[in-house]
């Protein structure tokens, strides 16, 4: 009798445990589960839209903070990071490559992980991390020396790690991973260092590397440790050499397209940005100057990373518009499969589920260097935005300087925007800002700046710089507009409550009604806020939460504008926000 008593026992241990793993099925169904995000996108369409309802338009000015939890020491800079929330933790990372796990009720810490970096590493863009990723028993997390680190769930101890890439010569990570099928996938950090952009996909549970896909043309994938396909043609779009250098980083890491089963990556600016040394200036009959495939939007197999299709956003490519930007997956009224995606370069494109290019529209103010874009997804370029060739300046030196609009940090940087799928809309944090640059002499040197350009980044407007717009994918009208004075920098969050949640650099968290973006509700963080807010809901109550925390690229590259906005307070902390049960139903 007792061995049966044992049996049974053992048997509801092995099902409790295996209830607590997260699984392939969870990681699909992230957005309908609403009592976990255990995506970075609340979905790994990147929708970022809940259909949670409890919190909407009539009682979100209810909202109160439930609890809050500082990241401490003094590693106080730019905080990207999403929440994820599982089995009553949330997980978040930190700068300089920290992991938390806090218990979602109270705020208390459980565990925290800090990696240790090696004196050298070369982040271009702060010391910052965009989050992590679960599946079964264990969390990933990149870290600032170019290393995937997969982590105990409960316990925060090290299962493994394994190295990316080589940090010395500038490659880093901060994106968060993206898990597909058992697989993690991540891309790699370090477009400003002549690095190459490459997807890679590990076995969650060994670490183990199974396939390799490098980005720039001439560069060979590899497939369980042996040679696959070569990207691209060589020296179709590249001359010379020019392509083992040629940038690309992958350093927003993807989504996934489960309708289609494809991974979608955007690829980074070509190195180096000087584009008169890459045939772009002046492209050739036998070389377009396109430099694939950077600045472009992949879309990969998740099985072998064979490349299915490609769509370049911007060839001959010449301000470091990078094509990074997140691609989301939704249906328009017709119920058709399409993707969109606002880019670094000014432009917003809708392209069908097989990348195929479908329209595309400005989406901030003022562009200089295209007049639009053509019937086949390409710009119509406005060569004299372009900025001048240095071998035709005088002295051999800088070429001529060019006013160029979006600036370098793009009309939408890394800042992931949302779709509702109650109002068909896009709701995009943009910048409307430009920038005086030039280009001058450059040759790679490992571990070094690969540049070959100057910049001065300029606010186009005195009243405002950020602007979060609503807009229709079918037409690219914008619904409405949301100024703020100063660049926005974080997250935006959708909900089936009619509700768009982000923040700004002032440190505000707002909520502002999706149909007319009047302003319904706000809260002051105390720090300039970055980070990519999430909801879920918990013994009935509906939970917000955002991490706090001014820093990143503008700070660092900013100009004219870092100076402008010199006075903001950097912090580290999480913000946990609820609406109360006997306060729900409050109008």
């Amino acid at each position: 009798m007792n061995r049966f008593i044992a049996a049974a026992v053992l048997g509801l241990l092995t099902a409790t445990a295996a209830q607590a793993q997260v699984t392939e099925d969870m990681l699909a169904k992230d957005r309908e589960m609403t009592n976990q995000v255990v995506t970075n996108g609340m979905g790994r369409d990147l929708q970022r839209f809940s259909p949670l309802t409890t919190l909407n338009k009539d009682n979100v000015k209810n909202l109160m903070p439930a609890w809050a939890f500082s990241l401490g020491g003094e590693k106080q800079r730019g905080q990207e990071t999403q929440p994820l929330i599982y089995d009553g933790v949330m997980y978040i990372t930190g700068s300089y490559s920290r992991l938390y796990a806090i218990d979602v009720m109270t705020g208390e810490e459980l565990w925290q992980y800090d990696a240790r970096l090696p004196e050298g590493i070369l982040p271009c863009c702060d010391v910052i991390n965009r989050g992590a990723a679960i599946y079964g028993d264990k969390i990933y997390f990149g870290t600032l020396d170019a290393r995937l680190v997969a982590l105990d769930l409960k316990t925060g101890d090290v299962v493994w790690r394994d190295k990316i890439a080589d940090y010395k010569a500038g490659y880093s990570y901060t994106a968060a991973p993206l898990i597909v099928n058992g697989l993690v996938i991540t891309g790699n950090s370090g477009g400003e260092f002549g690095i190459v952009g490459e997807v890679q996909a590990r076995n969650a549970e060994t670490g183990d590397l199974v396939w390799t896909r490098p980005v720039i043309e001439g560069h060979m994938g590899t497939l369980n440790g042996e040679e696959s396909t070569m990207t691209g043609t060589l020296n179709a779009t590249w001359p010379g050499d020019m392509w083992k250098t040629g940038g690309g980083a992958t350093w927003l890491g993807g989504s996934y397209d489960q309708r289609t089963d494809t991974l979608i990556f955007g690829t980074g600016n070509p190195a180096p940005w000087n584009s008169w040394l890459r045939n772009a200036g002046t492209p050739t009959e036998g070389n377009t100057g396109d430099n694939l495939y950077a600045a472009s939007r992949l879309g990969i197999d998740p099985a072998t990373g064979d490349i299915k299709w490609h769509f370049q956003s911007t060839p001959r490519e010449g301000w470091d518009f990078d094509g990074v930007n997140e691609v989301v997956a939704f249906e328009d009224a017709e119920g058709n499969q399409k993707l969109a995606t606002a880019d670094r370069n000014g432009f917003f494109y809708v392209l069908n589920a097989d990348g195929s290019f479908v329209d595309a529209w400005p989406f901030v103010k003022d562009i200089t260097w295209a007049s639009g874009i053509d019937d086949t997804g390409r710009p119509i370029y406005i060569e004299e935005g372009r900025p001048g060739d240095p071998t035709k300046a005088a002295d051999g030196g800088k070429g001529e300087v060019v006013f160029s609009s979006p600036s370098f940090l793009g009309g939408k940087n890394w800042m992931p925007m949302a779709y509702s799928q109650n109002t068909g809309l896009f709701y995009v944090p943009s910048n409307e800002w430009g920038m005086d640059i030039w280009n001058e002499p450059v040759s790679y040197k490992k571990g070094a700046a690969y540049l070959g350009s100057g910049f001065t980044i300029k606010p186009n407007y005195e009243d405002h710089i950020g602007s979060l717009k609503a807009i229709d994918p079918v037409t690219g009208e914008w619904k409405w507009e949301h100024k703020n004075d100063a660049p926005l920098w974080g997250g935006v969050m959708t909900t089936a409550g009619g509700l768009v949640f982000y923040g700004t650099p002032e440190g505000k968290f707002l909520a502002l009604d999706d149909e007319t973006g009047e302003e319904l509700w706000s809260f002051q963080t105390g720090s300039g806020i970055v980070g990519q807010p999430v909801t879920w809901d918990m013994d009935g109550e509906q939970y917000v939460s955002v991490v706090s925390g001014w820093g990143g690229a503008v700070p660092l590259w900013g100009g004219e504008v870092a100076k402008k906005v010199n006075y903001l307070n950097q912090g580290g902390m999480v913000w946990t926000f609820k609406l109360p049960k006997q306060l729900a139903a409050a109008n």
